[in-house]
């Protein structure tokens, strides 16, 4: 009998990557695909060389992940769930090497933003990579006693680095909110319990008002309101917003159709149960 094919999950950066680890709790028997970058996981979904793409779209300390944001925007994907992740950071270095005799980190930008306090009071030197698992796997490579990266503890596991320093996170309840994008609009989990749309309104006096307005009224609890510039015109802006409920009922098909005599344009972009935590 012929092993069953595995499905292609996309995510952004190399092994070890956050992203790589929430693909991997998602999807634990399918197969992982590296992708340069969140336009590339998208492209890889939406060209259908992968099923599904996970995308950071949210952390607790750092806020929105603005491109990917703008790619739910201009794009045609859909959202199939929402998950988040804790993300606790750790100091790693080269087998043989100590805490004592480091004097860089090297990291993401919002790694080395989170870690900021710990590296302050050790006096680190910090530079920035392009990804937290990127980091890992130069210091590997580099064999550098005095370099360190903070990443994951899978990140240590997959480039055979050593745990110099655990959870060395400034704050503890640390959290990144994953997507996972698809072509259709399906929920991963048949549960309708929380929902996403992107919305334009009509550049006239109470239009968002209106459109917040509807969203309560009909009895629908939002989450989550986001605002980024449109780009087709100058001060025009399109709004993310989160909200509690099943859009199939009555009460949300009625709130789709009030929303649309009140907007330019509107997009569900995903029905799906609520955050799950990984």
């Amino acid at each position: 009998m012929s092993e069953e094919k595995k499905m292609k999950i996309a995510y952004s950066g190399v092994r070890g990557a956050y992203a790589y680890i929430a693909a991997g709790k998602i999807f634990p028997e399918e197969e992982r695909i590296s992708c340069p970058s969140f336009g590339g996981v998208y492209e890889a979904v939406t060209e259908g060389k992968c099923e599904y793409g996970v995308l950071p779209i949210e952390n607790s300390f750092a806020g929105d992940v603005a491109q990917v944001m703008d790619l739910l925007y201009f794009g045609r994907l859909y959202i199939a769930g929402i998950y988040e992740m804790p993300i606790i950071h750790h100091l790693l270095g080269i087998q043989g090497t100590e805490l004592g005799k480091i004097q860089s980190v090297y990291s993401h930008p919002q790694a080395l933003d989170q870690c900021c306090e710990y590296i302050r009071k050790k006096g680190f030197q910090q530079s920035a990579a392009t990804n937290t698992a990127v980091a890992a796997k130069e210091v590997a490579e580099k064999k550098d006693p005095t370099l360190a990266a903070i990443a994951s503890k899978e990140t240590a596991e997959l480039y055979g680095l050593k745990i110099l320093d655990r959870h060395i996170n400034e704050k503890d309840d640390n959290m990144t909110r994953f997507v996972v994008i698809s072509r259709k609009p399906e929920a991963l989990i048949e549960r309708r319990e929380a929902f996403s749309l992107i919305l334009t309104v009509k550049n006239e006096a109470g239009a968002f008002a209106k459109a917040i307005t509807t969203i309560g009224q009909k009895g629908f609890n939002m989450r989550a309101i986001r605002s980024r510039p449109a780009k087709s015109l100058a001060w025009s802006y399109y709004f993310y917003i989160e909200g509690e409920g099943d859009l199939m009922t009555d009460e949300g098909r009625s709130m789709l159709r009030e929303l649309k005599d009140n907007c330019e344009i509107i997009r569900v972009l995903g029905n799906y149960p609520g955050d799950i935590v990984l």
